[in-house]
């Protein structure tokens, strides 16, 4: 099952049990829920509920993993062809990062898979056959024949 929600003019693609980057919530503490409203899709695994934006009743649960985080540092230069003409400064944004609980769709059917795709079993390697080439062996023949006639011409010779 999964949701395509809409939170800060940007869409994300949800499942029950992801992790998920947000923009900051300063009244958001670690643990509390957050309820996301505006779902765009639901899917649960038959047919998809599309909203014309939003599904009616719709609402995606999530737990606050971490009140703050910081994302990326972001570096702006600004320079000028000029003599001693520029500006460097930097800037960190703050996001909250939540685990999705829940997807609650009203009327949406949800179908549940019988055998898990990760339970399948793998199937055995063949074993790999190691057989040399038929030139290799004749001429191994070749030279084992003239050392065994050597070492018979120097039993006779003595």
């Amino acid at each position: 099952m999964f949701a395509i929600i809409e939170d800060g003019s940007r869409q994300y693609r949800v499942s029950p049990g992801d992790t998920l980057t947000v923009d900051y919530r300063s009244a958001a503490a670690q643990g509390e829920s957050l309820i996301f409203d505006r779902v765009l899709l639901a899917n649960g695994g038959s047919a998809s509920a599309i909203g014309q934006p939003v599904i009616d009743g719709a609402s995606v649960a999530a737990e606050v993993v971490e009140a703050e985080i910081k994302g990326p540092k972001l570096e702006i230069q600004k320079f000028r062809r000029r003599k001693n003409s520029k500006r460097h400064t930097g800037h960190r944004q703050k996001h909250t990062l939540v685990r999705i609980t829940g997807i609650n769709v009203p009327g949406l059917e949800v179908v549940e898979d019988t055998a898990p795709v990760a339970a399948a079993p793998e199937p055995e390697p063949e074993p790999v056959a190691t057989e040399a080439p038929a030139e290799e062996p004749a001429a191994e023949e070749d030279s084992g024949t003239v050392e065994s006639s050597d070492a018979s011409a120097e039993s006779s010779d003595e």
